[in-house]
């Protein structure tokens, strides 16, 4: 009986002792990289009118608290880029970025994006560069939102008009961003 207890004993302590070394196995990820891209793409919302660049990084580590990740991306109607700032929060499987506002997204072009992760003290701890093209030209949009708030109320602007086209609508200048 005796002799039954303790091997159990020792069998039991064997797999705690593989699990817990499980739990610490490396990744294999050994080149300092904290995310990777996991997706991105141009969202074209129809029904508010706009475009967006949306990014989406995983972690290949355990987050840090304080970090964040600063996305600048290209303007395609020219200019400064555009710069979000978003919190990482080491709880989630992953980080979202998303812009402002697009204006002159042109089919085919690709569109350069970079990515900062920062530790809690500034420190730039990875840089992420990418680019991104659109299989879409942003002219397929409508003028203006199709909706004007969150009941999905027709725009009255836009009765007797289809597919959101308005004639002499005054266009973005986009001569800036070819």
């Amino acid at each position: 009986m005796l002799r039954g207890l303790s091997r159990s004993v020792v069998v039991g302590a064997a797999l705690v002792a593989a699990v817990a070394l499980g739990g610490c196995r490396d990744t294999g990820n050994d080149d300092g990289k904290l995310f990777e891209i996991s997706g991105k793409i141009f969202v074209f919302n129809y029904r508010l009118a706009r475009a967006t660049y949306v990014v989406t990084l995983r972690p290949l580590k355990p987050m840090g608290e304080g970090q964040v990740a600063v996305a600048s991306f290209q303007d395609p109607a020219g200019g400064a880029p555009l710069v979000v700032e978003q919190k990482v929060w080491p709880k989630l499987d992953k980080v979202t970025l998303e812009s402002p506002a697009l204006t002159c997204v042109v089919k085919n072009k690709p569109y350069a994006i970079a990515i900062s992760i920062k530790g809690a003290d500034g420190t730039v701890l990875q840089e992420i560069d990418t680019t991104l093209m659109s299989t879409e030209d942003q002219s397929i949009l409508p003028d203006r939102p199709l909706v004007i708030d969150q009941l999905y109320t027709a725009n009255p602007d836009l009765v007797g008009h289809p597919g959101g086209k308005l004639p002499g609508e005054p266009k973005p200048d986009c001569s800036k961003g070819t």
